[in-house]
Parts: C-alpha cells; structure tokens; sequence
C-alpha cells in the first residue's frame, strides 16, 4: 500500500510539472514553467523523482523562447542529473533521457554544466521494429527540439514512415500518451506523408487526451513547431 501510494503522489506531481510546462509553452515561456512543486523552494524527493520522470521537457519552454528560468528550477534540474545518473547498464531510454536533461540544462545555463559525455547507445534506432521504435521515441519526446542535433534525431528522420505507423497505432489503441510523444517528433520531421493528416491527429489526440497534462505538454509543444513559432 505504501509503495501505491507513493507511485500516486509521484505521478501527481508529474501532472503538475507538466502541466506547469504547458501552460508556460502557451505563455511563451514568460513563467516558471515547472509550477507549485518547484517554485517556493528546495524541491523534495518526490519533486526531484518527478523532475526525473519528465526530463528536459521541465525547461522546455526557456529552450524553445530563450528564456530565462527560475533559479529553482535550473536547481531542481540540476540536482535531478546528479542524483539520478544513469547505471551503465542502464536501458537506451533512461540513458538518453539523462542525456537530453543534461543537455537542456547546459543550453539554458552553460556555467552550471558541462554538455553531456558522448552519446548512448544507438543501434536500436536502425534495429528496432516500427512498434517498439514508436514506443522508444514516444518515451524520449523530449528530445524532439528544433535545432538539436543528436544521434536520436537523425534515426527518427531515417524512419519518417515507421514512426507514422506507430502513430496511428497508437491512436487507434487509444494510447494518447504514446501518440502525442510520436505526434511531437513527426511534428519536428522532414517528408512526413500528407496522407497522415497529422495536424487532425493531434487535434483528436488532445482531445481523447484531455486531463492528461502530459499530453497536453507534448501536442502544444507540436504545434509549436508545426507552426514555426519554436524554430
């Protein structure tokens, strides 16, 4: 019971990390973007574990606007990376998240960090099927920021056609998590097929997403670089 509810209150405050970042993202980055749990103070355990869970989206919206972000938040970010480095043995996904935290903190705050060390594994990107590749990539959206260049990157543009698959897979699983992650990188694409109706998908994935901050993070975060307002 106790492990339960500590994975409630986790994913509670995962809610309001995100939905602080959306609401920043609507703002145009001219707000804390991380919210309650982050502004009045040192964050907690649970605060610092959540930070982790959302990754470089928590200073999203000062990468995208140029920004500047709030000193707990660069603190929280900051102390997320060094508390949470990955094992070496650690799967792609969490190594790569750790890559992109440290990356985001370094552009936003050059003096706190040094730019990550090299780049994790890659071969999933070329080995992976479409499904697990849609599901990998969905995980790592944050990643998914106009002008990053990472190893990351590059695979998803080598398989513009399978990450569409995934897409309307996930949708029509009713995953809308997974669908806004993929929605975002294609979002970010070359030479996704018109055929996808992507900016349609969004729109009903936000829609069937509605009271998921986490969704609603990852399609406003779309748009924007569907727009080129986040160029």
């Amino acid at each position: 019971m106790e492990q339960s509810g500590t994975s409630a209150l986790l994913q509670g405050v995962v809610q309001d990390l995100a939905s602080g970042v959306a609401a920043a993202l609507r703002g145009g980055g001219h707000a804390p973007s991380a919210g309650e749990p982050l502004r009045d103070g040192p964050a907690d355990g649970v605060a610092l574990a959540a930070v982790r869970v959302l990754g470089a989206d928590v200073l999203l919206p000062h990468v995208l606007f140029r920004t500047a972000p709030d000193p707990h938040e660069l603190a929280a970010v900051r102390t997320a990376v060094q508390a949470f480095p990955p094992r070496p043995d650690a799967a792609p996904a969490v190594a790569w998240s750790h890559w992109g935290m440290t990356r985001a903190l370094h552009r936003v705050d050059p003096g706190s960090t040094g730019p990550p060390d090299g780049e994790p594994v890659t071969g999933w990107l070329r080995d992976d099927s479409w499904q697990s590749l849609t599901h990998r990539l969905a995980v790592l959206a944050a990643l998914a920021v106009p002008g990053e260049d990472s190893a990351v990157a590059r695979g998803a543009q080598q398989r513009v056609v399978d990450l569409s698959r995934g897409f309307v897979r996930a949708v029509r699983r009713r995953n809308w998590r997974q669908a806004a992650g993929a929605g975002r990188w294609l979002a970010l694409l070359r030479d996704v097929p018109d055929t996808l109706g992507l900016d349609a998908g969004l729109d009903f994935v936000e829609l069937m997403g509605d009271g998921d901050a986490c969704v609603a993070l990852q399609v406003r975060a779309a748009r924007l670089m569907r727009s080129g307002v986040a160029a």
